[in-house]
């Protein structure tokens, strides 16, 4: 009686993973040759059974169902190198096929045995004894079986540690099942023994889910769990009714209770149990996930959250995971493409201020169900910390930009001062060496053209101004400012318009200071003009190949009084970074070989057309 009940919940555990695998069957490659294997492992079941079922007239349909093993071992084994991507030629499938359609044909037209009597299968009324043609048969679905772990075993082999753990536990839970239904085997082989190991197959499915589950060789969700302990529960469940002979009377309904109070008592823990082996090193609790909103809201920006939350994934998943946080719609699309490495990109859903952030994974196609689970909160979390730190840093940005207009205001009132009370000494200064020798005159006019053009900087820079963007013929501008400095060697992309929405005046002016520096630092030496357009961007490069900017002052180089030029006035490179953030834009000192000193002005996408 047990060993029906074994099979008989073997069954319907088997019928049900085949369901939810072909429902899973477009995600997971092979799937559908598993699903055949668990339909054959069912139709060898019924086989078995029908005539303890439904008497022995059903023999006939048994020995049909008994006839497909041969094919359900082809199945197996195609399942396997498909699973560890075995690199076979197509004939020997082909070749495997055609020896389980063969041993089929032999079944099917020559029984492969016959239903008798066992006594020392107690409780089993007829048991299938193979004849000469079902040794046949058995021989070689045994041999396409060993095909398949043999390919496990290779794929095994060659894998990653990762991926040997995924291969092993499909591996354990194929020789479990084969290890149940070897119990058959004393009958065919005349052993007196009772087959105890068939009452194991009930496990089977269920290990069968978990070495699928365990390591995400298949999609895991609430449902998985939920089937993996209504098994369990019945397996514990079919366990107690044997128990039931203990109790002091005899009563359906009592026995009926106490399985029912068993059930009851057992589906918490049965419940925690599933979700460890679906979830493998449970489910993150509540303290976990303070912990880790905790840790993550000390990153002051995105580059120390980034680090942070590398390590902390890389701690809990024992492997290099990456993590990168950057602004952008094309940065999800980049990831779409980069599944190699285990990677959280975490991004915005546009270009935009206060667009929502978003976490995608690549490269954690064999982690474990567990794992992914993780990775998937902490991908949530670790979106929601990085909005805070995009609203921390855009409230440091307001407060740092509140602070430069306060400043700005100040030095613009004392620049007024200063130029309304240095105009008038300069004038007396200029009438005073009218009469002077010729060099005196010059070197005087000259200090006193530079004085004027610290006085005219400084209150263009501390002024507050707007720009004034319009459509503009980029390469246009580009051309008439190089009339005015000659030696300049244009790109080639200059000889075609270039559009972009930029205020041409400013434009020419932030252009100008770098041609002005270039000119001064180069000498005789060459300046180099080029543009770059892109969907994304545009930039525009000011080079030449002078002795480059000294390392102490490449830090300051865009603060006021920062020059590099003996006749500068200090303020030419702080315009035009003011310039460029007016555009929303940024100057930055590039590197382009072979120039020694570059200078690249950066226009987000918004500026060009």
């Amino acid at each position: 009686m047990l060993i029906h009940i074994a099979l008989l919940l073997t069954l319907i555990e088997t019928l049900a993973l085949s369901a939810v695998l072909m429902n899973w069957a477009r995600q997971v490659q092979g799937a559908r040759l598993l699903v055949i294997f668990l339909l054959g492992v069912a139709a060898w079941i019924v086989g078995n059974e029908l005539p303890n079922w439904a008497g022995i007239e059903t023999a006939p349909v048994a020995m049909l169902l008994l006839s497909s093993l041969p094919l359900t071992s082809a199945a197996f084994l195609h399942f396997c190198v498909i699973f560890c991507e075995v690199a076979i030629r197509p004939g020997w499938m082909r070749l495997a096929y055609a020896v389980a359609a063969l041993a089929t044909v032999q079944s099917l037209v020559w029984w492969p045995g016959e239903f008798k009597h066992f006594p020392p299968f107690t409780g089993v009324e007829w048991v299938v004894v193979p004849n000469i043609h079902g040794w046949i048969s058995s021989i070689a679905w045994v041999m396409l079986a060993a095909g398949g772990m043999l390919a496990l075993a290779v794929g095994w082999w060659h894998a990653s540690s990762q991926r040997r753990r995924q291969i092993a536990a499909v591996a354990v839970s194929c020789g479990w099942g084969l290890m149940a239904m070897s119990g058959y085997l004393f009958a065919a082989l005349d052993i007196p023994v009772y087959p105890w190991q068939v009452l194991a197959a009930p496990a089977y499915p269920v290990i069968l889910v978990y070495g699928i589950l365990r390591y995400r060789v298949f999609v895991a969700n609430v449902w998985a769990r939920r089937a993996l302990a209504s098994a369990l529960l019945i397996l514990l469940c079919v366990m107690v009714v044997p128990l039931t002979v203990l109790l002091p009377m005899d009563s359906r309904w009592l026995n009926a209770v106490v399985v029912a109070a068993t059930c009851v008592a057992l589906s918490g823990p049965v419940w925690r149990i599933a979700a460890k082996l679906v979830y493998p090193g449970g489910v993150p609790s509540a303290a976990d996930l303070r912990q880790w909103r905790g840790q993550l809201s000390q990153g002051a920006s995105m580059e120390t959250l980034a680090d942070s939350a590398a390590q902390m994934a890389s701690q809990r998943m024992e492997l290099n995971v990456c993590v990168q946080l950057q602004r952008g719609t094309q940065v999800l699309a980049t990831a779409g493409a980069q599944a190699h490495a285990p990677t959280m990109w975490c991004a915005t859903s546009g270009s935009h201020a206060g667009a929502e952030w978003q976490t995608i994974l690549t490269g954690f196609d064999e982690a474990s169900p567990g794992q992914r689970h993780w990775v998937e909160l902490f991908g949530a979390m670790l979106a929601d910390a990085a909005t805070q730190v995009e609203l921390a840093e855009l409230a440091q940005q307001r407060e740092r930009e509140h602070q430069l207009q306060a400043r700005l205001a100040e030095l613009g009132s004392l620049a007024a001062t200063v130029a309304h009370d240095v105009r008038n000494p300069l004038n007396i200064i200029s009438m005073a060496v009218a009469m002077s020798p010729a060099e005196t005159r010059q070197e005087v006019n000259a200090q006193i053209g530079r004085i004027s053009r610290l006085t005219e900087d400084l209150l263009d820079y501390a002024k507050p101004w707007q720009i004034q963007p319009m459509p503009t013929d980029i390469a246009a501008r580009m051309q008439s400012l190089a009339r005015h400095v000659p030696g300049i060697e244009l790109g080639a992309v200059l000889a075609q318009p270039v559009q972009a929405l930029v205020d041409p005046v400013r434009f020419d002016q932030a252009v100008s200071n770098l041609l002005s520096n270039a000119k001064a630092a180069a000498g005789q030496r060459r300046i180099h003009v080029d543009v770059e357009s892109s969907p994304q961007q545009l930039l525009v490069h000011v080079c030449d190949d002078g002795p480059g900017i000294p390392a102490d002052l490449r830090e300051q180089i865009f603060q006021p009084f920062a020059s590099r030029s003996p006749g500068g006035t200090g303020l030419g490179l702080a315009i035009v970074a003011r310039i460029m953030a007016a555009h929303g834009g940024t100057v930055e000192l590039s590197t382009r070989a072979p120039w020694q000193t570059c200078f690249t002005l950066r226009f987000p996408q918004t500026a060009t057309l």
